[in-house]
């Protein structure tokens, strides 16, 4: 149970559910004989909630409070169905009841902490940081005790509708952003570590992170399978995934194998000393609806690419010279003239504290028409010692935002202390 939506219930929304929770049930004060009943009471036990159909009850319940929302399915098995249903995901949408939100998952040795930030109407523009320890044997409880998250570690994060999934190199876990509960799911067919992933028509789809192979894995929800799509046109670690208009883009990272062994995307061989170069700034597009890959894409300028995500309709990445960052834009929409197409953009503005070094690294996420950047050092501690002083204003946990549409940069709240080396992913809740 998230302790931020335990103590948001009892201040805000407790009178409303008790009566939801209440009217669900008949009143045992009442008579049961008919011919006892007053009209009054005729009447007030013909609009009882539990008698009302689908369509005005799924009314009723998508107009609750976000923080009502782990509550609501304890109270039946009715309302826990309906709460999954499609149609309250688009009833919550058109009543203005879900927002973009910003989560940030850091696992450790004894427990997952999640921290959200939520973005688009929020009243309250600061962290709510929640965590879980599930400690029932028959539920991710057997999954997640002890040594056993280690196989969640270096994870990447896929949101799918309010589900968060967790992917772990063998391992993986999904998290219900509404209710605040997590079930362990089938893990990948490959180990993978440093992969590439993103969510394509409602499934998972991962690429790279794989030293014996290099094909692509599609994950089912609905069935809870892995299924093989397609070789990749690269052997890639630490690449990362992104998707616009049906398309997987696996991007960057370093090349995996020896030179020579790669097969292009028009089946001839790559080049093979200058393959090993391209791999930290080149990108594979995968056709998921023709099954089939399009032409690879490079970043102007090459460089490192150090964090990449989707939105708006354009893939946002952001590349390192070593000495300096480049921020650039690639028309992801192929219903417009300007797919394919590069541009570059403002780089983030970093503070002077932050250095360009391999103890700093980036999450990149498109939150709407928003590139959210979230700072993070891989380890504060070593950095400190090396560097022989504390360095005033170094920490982890600075998060930038880029609008899309007026192309400025500016700064949210950072990230608590307590989330490090966190992943970070949006969800619409």
């Amino acid at each position: 149970m998230s302790a931020a939506a335990a103590s948001t219930s009892d201040s805000c929304t407790s009178r409303h559910f008790s009566w939801l929770m209440k009217s669900c049930f008949p009143n045992p004060q009442h008579p049961h004989h008919p011919s006892a009943l007053s009209p009054t009471t005729a009447a007030d036990n013909a609009t009882t909630i539990s008698s009302l159909p689908d369509d005005i009850l799924l009314e009723c319940l998508s107009r609750v409070p976000h923080s009502t929302l782990p509550f609501l399915p304890s109270v039946c098995r009715r309302w826990a169905h309906l709460l999954n249903s499609p149609a309250f995901h688009l009833l919550r949408l058109r009543h203005h009841k879900l927002f973009h939100t910003l989560f940030s998952i850091s696992i450790s040795n004894s427990a997952l902490f999640a921290a959200a930030l939520r973005f688009d109407g929020a009243t309250d523009s600061s962290w709510k940081v929640s965590s879980f320890v599930p400690s029932k044997e028959n539920d991710a409880g057997a999954l997640t005790n002890g040594s056993a998250f280690s196989l969640l570690s270096h994870s990447r994060l896929v949101s799918i509708g309010r589900k968060i999934y967790i992917i772990g190199r063998t391992a993986m876990l999904r998290c219900d952003t509404w209710t605040g509960t997590l079930v362990p799911k089938a893990g990948m067919t490959f180990p993978r570590k440093k992969f590439a992933a993103a969510a394509v028509g409602g499934r998972i789809l991962v690429a790279g992170g794989c030293a014996r192979s290099s094909v692509v894995e599609e994950y089912d929800p609905d069935e809870n399978v892995w299924r093989v799509l397609s070789e990749a046109p690269r052997r890639r670690y630490g690449c990362i995934g992104a998707s616009v208009d049906g398309v997987f883009y696996v991007i960057g990272g370093l090349k995996i194998g020896p030179s020579g062994n790669e097969v292009s995307v028009r089946g001839s061989r790559a080049a093979g000393p200058e393959a090993a170069h391209v791999y930290a700034s080149s990108m594979d597009l995968y056709d998921v609806g023709s099954r089939g890959w399009l032409r690879s894409r490079a970043v102007p300028g090459g460089g490192c690419v150090v964090a990449a995500c989707a939105a708006d309709g354009n893939v946002y990445i952001l590349s390192s010279h070593a000495v300096e960052l480049s921020f650039w834009r690639f028309g992801a929409s192929r219903k417009t003239a300007n797919f394919g197409e590069w541009s570059r953009i403002k780089s983030p503005p970093l503070p002077a504290q932050v250095r360009l070094d391999s103890t700093v690294r980036f999450s990149c996420v498109g939150v709407g028409s928003k590139v959210v950047l979230v700072q993070v050092v891989g380890c504060i501690d070593d950095l400190l010692r090396r560097s022989g002083r504390m360095e005033r204003g170094l920490k982890e946990g600075l998060v930038l935002v880029y609008d899309c549409g007026g192309g400025e940069w500016s700064r949210a709240a950072d990230m608590p202390h307590l989330i490090r080396r966190a992943a970070c992913v949006c969800v619409e809740c």
